[in-house]
């Protein structure tokens, strides 16, 4: 696979995280910052580390299953797997201009 199909796939898949909801905020995961790495592999599968805004999140579940589905559920991506971290710890710095202005915090 080359660097510019890796590229065209990342691509989508930033699209399909941006419809990506925690329950509690309505903001998707993608502009909250909480998806760290994307890691689109040669076999079609992709890795992706990503965290909450709280460790004990009560729906972390609902969403981790939420970003894998979505993921897999693209015409190029044979599977994808999920990884939650919790460093660096997320801070509201990494959320975007977007993201900041619909908390109102700008």
């Amino acid at each position: 696979m080359t660097q510019k199909e890796k590229t065209r796939i990342e691509e989508r898949i930033v699209d399909v995280l941006k419809t990506v909801y925690d329950p509690e905020i309505p903001v998707d995961v993608w502009n909250l910052g909480m998806i760290y790495r994307i890691d689109v592999k040669d076999d079609n599968t992709v890795d992706i580390d990503m965290t909450f805004t709280a460790p004990n999140c009560p729906a972390a579940d609902y969403i981790i299953e939420d970003v894998r589905t979505k993921v897999e559920s693209l015409e190029d991506i044979r599977q994808a797997t999920v990884n939650l971290v919790f460093e660096p710890e997320w801070d509201q710095s990494m959320m975007s201009e977007e993201a900041r202005v619909e908390l109102g915090f700008d």
